[in-house]
């Protein structure tokens, strides 16, 4: 008897995969340019085909069963593998490498040695992404990213690449409307701003021996680069993440009334699909991102 292998639903399963990575149907059909009925039809073609459940649809998201979980790593990996082949043979001598990084991370890190790059790499041409929180290889969203953690992501190469330290962080203007900080104590009377939560404020408060200290004005803002900028335009005092904000101190729009830093037990680390390195642009990139990291005081 003669075996016939089936066709592959490629277009299918392209869409599988940015719907698996992006964890929602609408999204996946704005990455792929289509309707989000499109990329609803075509999963559910896919589960009727192959007899299994792929996501458990809620009002609000979409969660990968255990089934589309596996296919998604298997689908993930195959896409890499095709991309690399064709940028390696069939491209031209111009390669693309994508790289997704955190906003405070990419604005007042990368941003600044991007020059020294293209310098050194003329031929690559690097393809920056926002990352959201990365939690697992699924939701891996480029080549390279890098993210900020304690190592331990689950089927991804991480490589520890900088550490950064906390030190509270204020204008000159600020001062001037205020008052001189003097001593701990006198934060009870000033505005301070917090980055996503209290644990950092909590923790330098510890390290200084004052965890009784009361804040009596406070805000809270998420995003790491806003938290900056509310302390350059002199909204309160915040802890500044080091060596982010070094240039600011350097040029004296912002002061370190301590000089107390508070040390983080997790870092930053450069994280890749496994095997991602033995392509050559691939490995440029993370080896220059590592030598970069290594002169950062």
């Amino acid at each position: 008897m003669t075996y016939t292998r089936r066709r592959l639903p490629l277009t299918a399963l392209r869409t599988f995969e940015v719907a698996a990575r992006r964890l929602s149907f609408k999204d996946a059909a704005e990455e792929l340019h289509v309707s989000s009925t499109t990329v609803s039809n075509q999963i559910r073609q896919l589960e009727k085909d192959w007899g299994c459940q792929l996501f458990v649809r809620k009002t609000r998201q979409v969660i990968l069963t255990d089934a589309g979980r596996s296919l998604a790593r298997v689908i993930s990996r195959a896409f890499d593998d095709i991309r690399a082949e064709v940028e390696s043979h069939i491209s031209s001598m111009r390669k693309t490498v994508h790289l997704a990084v955190g906003p405070i991370f990419g604005a007042r890190w990368l941003i600044p040695r991007l020059s020294k790059f293209y310098r050194l790499h003329p031929k690559i041409d690097l393809i920056l992404h926002h990352s959201p929180r990365i939690t697992s290889i699924e939701h891996l969203p480029a080549t390279i990213a890098v993210d900020w953690g304690n190592g331990d992501w689950k089927g991804i190469e991480a490589t520890h690449l900088l550490d950064i330290h906390y030190k509270p962080i204020v204008s000159p203007s600020f001062l001037r409307e205020y008052g001189p900080i003097n001593s701990v104590d006198d934060l009870a009377r000033l505005p301070i701003i917090h980055q996503s939560e209290r644990i950092e404020w909590t923790a330098w408060l510890r390290l200084m021996g004052r965890s009784d200290l009361k804040f009596g004005n406070e805000v809270i803002i998420t995003d790491s680069n806003v938290v900056t900028q509310a302390a350059i335009d002199g909204q309160g005092i915040a802890l500044g993440a080091f060596p982010f904000v070094q240039a600011e101190v350097d040029s004296g729009r912002l002061i370190c009334p301590f000089d107390v830093p508070l040390h983080p037990s997790r870092g930053y680390y450069l994280l890749t699909h496994p095997g991602a390195r033995t392509v050559a642009e691939v490995r440029a990139v993370c080896s220059w991102l590592e030598a970069e990291a290594a002169l950062t005081i």
